[in-house]
């Protein structure tokens, strides 16, 4: 049985991935934040485990990754935090990451949006390229989510994929939706997610800017 630990577990996105793993899987979860046993409450004792930890805490988060499969890492904002995670994940051997990033840091957002986003988050941009590179330089078996402007909709779960050599493919998509696509990754035996950055949006939203904008 697959054991997966949710690095910011008390994040926007792991609070819907926490309940669809436990409903469509038969996987065991870990949840990793900071705080996390007065943030977040267990709904199933016999899956799902609580950690209280940061990413620099180093003890903490080596044994955090015992008997882990796979890591979902909910934000990349930090160059050292991610290091941290490269190390340890190294130091007991977990190979696969999935970790959520944001459009554009591959100059892959084109047109009026993608001028539009890089007013919106140029800083953000500049940090996380410099943390996508540091786990694409690593040997971790990652899929990286260039995630589109994030919204909630319950019940939109549509999503659609870009390649790194691709543009974009749209403004925005719910955080249900790429929930649901971090589920269908851990659910994959074929590897076809395995070394790949995935532009992350809803499918017919290739506007000027998102709709709630």
């Amino acid at each position: 049985m697959k054991t997966v630990l949710i690095l910011g577990a008390a994040g926007q996105i792991s609070s819907f991935l926490i309940p669809q793993l436990l409903k469509q899987t038969d996987f065991n979860v870990k949840l990793y934040a900071h705080n996390a046993s007065s943030r977040l409450t267990i709904s199933d004792p016999n899956r799902e485990t609580l950690i209280d930890g940061d990413f620099n805490d180093h003890d903490t988060l080596n044994q955090a990754m015992d008997g882990v499969d796979a890591v979902y890492l909910n934000e990349m904002r930090d160059i050292t935090s991610v290091k941290n995670i490269i190390e340890a994940m190294d130091a007991n051997h977990v190979r696969q990451f999935i970790g959520a990033t944001v459009l554009g840091i591959e100059d892959e957002v084109k047109g009026a949006f993608g001028h539009w986003n890089t007013s919106m988050i140029e800083s953000s941009i500049i940090k996380r390229k410099a943390t996508a590179k540091a786990i694409e330089d690593s040997d971790l078996t990652y899929t990286l989510l260039r995630l589109a402007w994030l919204y909630n909709k319950d019940g939109n779960t549509n999503y659609e994929l870009t390649q790194s050599d691709e543009p974009f493919g749209g403004t925005q998509v719910t955080r249900q939706a790429v929930a649901q696509l971090i589920v269908d990754i851990l659910s994959d035996n074929s590897r076809k997610f395995a070394r790949k950055s995935l532009g992350v949006n809803e499918p017919n939203t290739n506007w000027d800017k998102p709709s709630f904008y």
